[in-house]
């Protein structure tokens, strides 16, 4: 088991490792983007990745404090759901009312892979295979579905 400082410092060289080996990557649009700390310009709509000692996620999530309003948001998602399908080539998990960590609800839409551990440097390739090829795609989906959400700005 480790402290939580060390494994504070194993999550930081993971994600800063992440961070080296994408960084090169453009984003759709040509040009340089934080891979680790993706933005999407919208408040309360987030594409976020995680790795914890039992698994690993990708997702879309949105945290906006009104319902109804994350709602439309979520709904604009199952509108586009035929065109983020098609880029993501694989099936996620769609949650309209999930409880994150902190007993808020969220909706998300998102990927998990079960078996793999952050603290294991082992996983390590298999994390950023994970995550690499679908933070691009979520970033390729962005590129033309960001303006579906315009009005919800």
């Amino acid at each position: 088991m480790y402290s939580k400082d060390e494994a504070s410092n194993i999550k930081q060289a993971f994600w800063t490792a992440f961070g080296q080996y994408i960084a090169p990557q453009l984003s759709a649009d040509g040009l340089k983007v934080n891979w680790v700390n993706y933005k999407t310009g919208i408040k309360h709509l987030y594409f976020k990745m995680d790795a914890t000692n039992r698994s690993a996620s990708i997702g879309i999530f949105i945290t906006h404090p009104d319902q109804g309003i994350q709602e439309l948001f979520f709904e604009q998602f199952a509108e586009l759901k035929t065109m983020l399908y098609s880029i993501l080539n694989e099936d996620w998990i769609w949650a309209l009312k999930d409880v994150d960590e902190y007993g808020k609800t969220i909706s998300c839409i998102y990927k998990q892979l079960d078996g793999v551990s952050i603290y294991n440097r082992n996983d390590w390739p298999q994390l950023i295979s994970f995550f690499k090829p679908r933070i691009i795609a979520l970033d390729d989906f962005w590129s033309v579905a960001q303006y579906s959400f315009e009005a919800l700005k």
